[in-house]
């Protein structure tokens, strides 16, 4: 994996809140969903960030607030010192040439009245890439290789394909305008899991290659560690844990990380009989109604007296080695400000 560069991408105190609205004719705003609320992160230039959490817990809305393609309610987002939140929309689209994404479904995302030819070259013509049927007819050859397909393939339509055949032709046209930056959002969740294998040793080879800045957004804490070179943890809208894949999984700061760790399986049948599991009691919060305090606090084996009433702080925790292990958690001392509780 490519070692971490400057800061590509950066995210301060992001928020992305959904209004919920009442019932009837005036509609009126009776409170807002959450989906994330006060995230800061940053992402390295020509390093793969894996984001990983539950379902539900604004995951998906974060990587989309990062390009834009959702509005932020609040905080900042910078790439490659150009604030994105405040770009006009000649601006912006510059930056859907640079900065694009990967979807979850590749036969949703596919048009299935196009070739995959037309599909691959669509972004070269937004762009004004390859100018001439020639040009782009031999650049789309060339992408479709690059993702493992046959030139061929370009006269034919995405229902001829499986999904992970469609899945690379996304990933083709996702790489059309030679982007610097890729949000993969949940890129393999709809894939059996062989195939998810080969699509994940394709990113990783592509982002060796051509040097790219991946956020691989999953639920797969597995495929994550797989591919990741630093794993950020999400819940309930915060990112509450951020270290290096192979820290992170030798020693997770925060409870909530513990036991997503645990419920990963070990290819050791022994080693799997003889650990003990940390199984998570209650359903998530809904990001409507956070908790007060540590919005894990509701879940957490470990919680304690300042857990309801301060909010933790992302924090570098001084037992964990290397430096750069960040945690949000009370454990490693009270960091944060009182809130107050939900009405």
């Amino acid at each position: 994996m490519n070692g971490a560069g400057d800061v590509l991408v950066r995210a301060s105190g992001l928020q992305v809140h959904f209004p919920v609205r009442s019932k009837g004719l005036r509609r009126r705003a009776t409170g807002a969903v959450r989906a994330v609320d006060g995230v800061d992160l940053e992402i390295r230039r020509g390093e793969t960030l894996g984001l990983v959490g539950e379902s539900g817990c604004g995951k998906s809305t974060l990587g989309n607030a990062l390009l834009r393609l959702v509005e932020p309610t609040g905080g900042t987002v910078e790439f490659d010192g150009a604030d994105v939140t405040a770009m006009s929309r000649s601006a912006l689209r510059s930056l859907r040439r640079r900065a694009v994404v990967v979807f979850q479904d590749p036969y949703a995302s596919l048009d299935p009245r196009m070739t995959v030819g037309q599909t691959v070259a669509e972004p070269l013509q937004v762009h004004g890439l390859h100018r001439g049927a020639a040009a782009r007819a031999a650049r789309v050859a060339e992408l479709l290789e690059l993702v493992g397909l046959d030139p061929s393939v370009a006269a034919r339509y995405p229902h001829e394909f499986s999904g992970g055949q469609r899945q690379r032709v996304g990933i083709a046209r996702a790489l059309a305008g030679e982007p610097d930056f890729v949000v993969c959002d949940e890129a393999i969740a709809s894939l059996d899991v062989s195939v998810q294998a080969q699509v994940l040793n394709l990113l990783r080879s592509l982002q060796r290659r051509l040097g790219l800045t991946l956020l691989f957004v999953s639920h797969d804490l597995a495929a994550v560690r797989h591919l990741s070179d630093r794993i950020a943890v999400m819940y309930l809208g915060r990112v509450v844990e951020v270290a290096s894949a192979p820290d992170l999984a030798a020693a997770p700061q925060h409870p909530y990380t513990q036991a997503l760790l645990s419920a990963v399986p070990l290819p050791s049948p022994a080693r799997e009989r003889a650990r003990e599991r940390i199984v998570l009691t209650g359903d998530v919060p809904s990001a409507s109604k956070v908790p007060s305090g540590c919005r894990f606090r509701t879940r957490c084996p470990r919680a304690f007296a300042p857990c309801p009433d301060v909010d933790p702080a992302l924090q570098e925790v001084p037992s964990a080695s290397p430096a750069g292990h960040v945690a949000a958690c009370h454990l490693h001392g009270v960091v944060g400000v009182p809130e107050p509780a939900d009405p």
